[in-house]
């Protein structure tokens, strides 16, 4: 079949019996629902305008099976990625494929929003009424009385009543079509094939959104056979999940939405961002540094403005023709504890954004300096505001190790908000990565319409500097 791939790549790299079987467990409707999905697409000629989304949740390898268009989606929000995917191109026909603990948990809230919104798109719901990757847990569709990880007792009624999601999505105006088919035999199995077929059809034509949700065997985790796992689909999971269409709109083609486009200056004009400029050449690259790629962790408590900082020395480098990324983590702990932004600056690309090992790390407290300090490469920099850890502890040898005091030197200028400015210049000091110009350029470009607050983070950048040059590592 053209729509799976030959070989499937997750097992023995594709060699073999292995790189022919798929992980889906014994008896899991999954596979099923795979190959009918797979048929269907070859059937109405959508592979290549076909785009399957599969967030996390035991679909999450879909893109091993099918030689489509694939997206993984983060939990639960696979609805808004599909969405953007059909605005930006309305041709492709968008498939969301969930299972129950994604859809109806985590991810209620896009999936009602969106299908309200009643674009063309298609979703197939899997509801096997757990949690089946992360260990069987109480999913929001689970029975009364089911016993789960969670439930070991069985599902009672201060855990909530099983939730119907085809009758919920079905009660809103957006959905024209919505069904719940099963699984647990041959005639059963049809009724699915046609259900998605429909499915695609409706979006295929232009008519509407659709939601398909397949009652699926989980012999796993209900500890069944797959004989009888079908059986219990049948005689237990139906009585509260009555099969059938519980809507089916007829109407004409609506959604023929002009070709998007994507021309910058008209973008950067919709976001009230300025015209885009031409892209410099690339100004000669720090060599003393000796990698053409370094990484950097801000880490401090919100508040203390690592955040900020990161991202100032990512614009800056990105000025001066750099490759630069910033992936900030902001976490649980505002104001406490310890969130952190990573960035790599890069001679040319860019290939991993992220910094668990990072050459130089800026603390801004003490929680951030024991958590990251570990991690920092032999030979790396570690700077830390020496105003507010007193005693930095063991720190791992073979590492360079800058004290500034951050907060001090920003309330000598009045505003211990600036530290992280402060923290900037230290580390322009240090390290020479990026020129002074060109990081007090982007300050001055941040703070265009705050031209009252600049000469205050030009000082503090230069004191930071000046404190990074006297001070010994």
């Amino acid at each position: 079949m053209s729509v799976f791939y030959t070989n499937f790549t997750r097992h023995a790299h594709g060699e073999g019996l292995k790189g022919h079987s798929t992980h889906y467990c014994a008896g899991c409707g999954h596979g099923v629902v795979h190959r009918d999905l797979a048929e269907v697409i070859e059937e109405l000629g959508l592979q290549d305008r076909a785009i399957l989304v599969s967030p996390v949740g035991c679909a999450v390898f879909a893109h091993y099976y099918f030689d489509i268009g694939n997206t993984q989606a983060a939990h639960g929000r696979a609805p808004a990625v599909a969405l953007g995917h059909k605005l930006s191109n309305p041709d492709a026909v968008v498939i969301s494929y969930q299972g129950d603990g994604d859809l109806a948990s985590i991810g209620l809230a896009e999936t009602i929003s969106i299908a309200q919104m009643g674009l063309p798109i298609t979703v197939v719901f899997i509801n096997n009424a757990i949690y089946g990757m992360t260990g069987g847990q109480l999913a929001p569709t689970s029975l009364m009385g089911q016993k789960t990880a969670t439930s070991p007792e069985g599902r009672n009624a201060s855990m909530g009543q099983p939730l119907k999601m085809a009758e919920l999505i079905a009660s809103l105006d957006g959905p024209v079509y919505v069904e719940r088919v099963a699984l647990y035999d041959a005639r059963q199995r049809v009724k699915a094939r046609k259900a998605i077929r429909k499915g695609l059809t409706l979006q295929q034509e232009g008519r509407g959104y659709s939601f398909i949700e397949i009652l699926s065997e989980c012999p796993t985790h209900l500890k069944l056979p797959p004989t009888e796992a079908e059986k219990w689909v049948k005689e237990k999971m139906e009585p509260v999940y009555p099969l059938g269409v519980k809507k089916d709109l007829t109407v004409e083609p609506w959604f023929k939405p002009a070709a998007p486009r994507f021309e910058p200056e008209e973008i950067l004009g919709y976001c009230g961002a300025e015209p885009a400029e031409a892209v410099p050449a690339a100004a000669a690259w720090p060599d003393h540094l000796g990698k053409r790629d370094l990484s950097l962790k801000f880490a401090g408590a919100g508040g203390d403005g690592a955040q900020t900082a990161a991202l100032l020395l990512t614009r800056a480098a990105i000025e001066l023709g750099f490759d630069a990324t910033d992936i900030p983590s902001y976490g649980p702990e505002s104001r406490g504890g310890t969130s952190y932004a990573d960035v790599h600056i890069a001679a040319g690309e860019v290939l991993n954004p992220a910094a668990p090992q990072p050459d130089v790390l800026v603390a801004f407290n003490a929680p951030s300096l024991a958590k990251f300090a570990p991690s920092v490469v032999e030979g790396g920099l570690i700077i830390y505001d020496s105003t507010v850890i007193l005693e930095p502890g063991n720190l791992p040898p073979g590492r360079n190790v800058l004290p500034v005091p951050f907060t001090r030197l920003a309330a000598d200028l009045g505003r211990p908000m600036v530290k992280n400015v402060v923290a900037l210049g230290a580390l322009q000091a240090a390290t020479e990565l990026l020129p002074a110009a060109a990081i007090l350029a982007t300050l001055r470009h941040v703070l265009k319409d705050k031209a009252t607050m600049l000469p205050l983070n030009e000082a503090a950048f230069a004191a930071g500097q000046k404190a990074a040059a006297i001070v010994p590592a």
